[in-house]
């Protein structure tokens, strides 16, 4: 059983973090949707939203037609992981919007860092400039695990 993240009976799940740890995922999820409802097509978000055709008259219908959709399911995610970290049990339903609103934030952190499988073949540099950043990237790739791992103990 995962540490932070812990299924203990149907249906239900504890949740072990620290407030400092909180306090970052009540904040990212604002940023995230500050970005997604100011600056739409800003270059952060290009994995949140690909390309599903290489036709651009295919691909701006395609945009007109499922982008309000899956711009509303990302900011339900959001919305229920900003008002559910506080507490110290989850529903399952809770954990599952969990898992995408993490996937959301890791893949546009991601995006911004340049992030690559290379990225985790070599230790943090705490001089980079990007430090900071990657060690919140690292925080959400575990955290997510840890979601994936209470999920599947189903």
């Amino acid at each position: 059983m995962s540490e932070h993240v812990e299924r203990v009976g149907a249906g239900e799940i504890r949740l072990r973090l620290s407030r400092e740890e909180r306090e970052l995922l009540r904040r990212l999820p604002r940023e995230l949707r500050a970005l997604v409802d100011g600056r739409p097509e800003a270059p952060d978000l290009r994995r949140l939203f690909p390309p599903a055709y290489e036709d651009p008259d295919s691909e701006a219908e395609y945009r007109r037609l499922t982008r309000g959709e899956l711009v509303e399911g990302r900011r339900e995610a959001l919305r229920v992981l900003e008002e559910t970290v506080g507490r110290d049990r989850l529903t399952e339903e809770d954990l599952h919007a969990w898992l995408g609103a993490l996937n959301d934030l890791r893949l546009v952190l991601g995006t911004r860092l340049g992030v690559t499988a290379e990225t985790y073949e070599r230790e943090l540099d705490p001089l980079d400039p990007r430090a900071h950043e990657l060690a919140v990237y690292a925080f959400l790739t575990w955290l997510q695990e840890q979601v994936v791992e209470a999920l599947a103990d189903a």
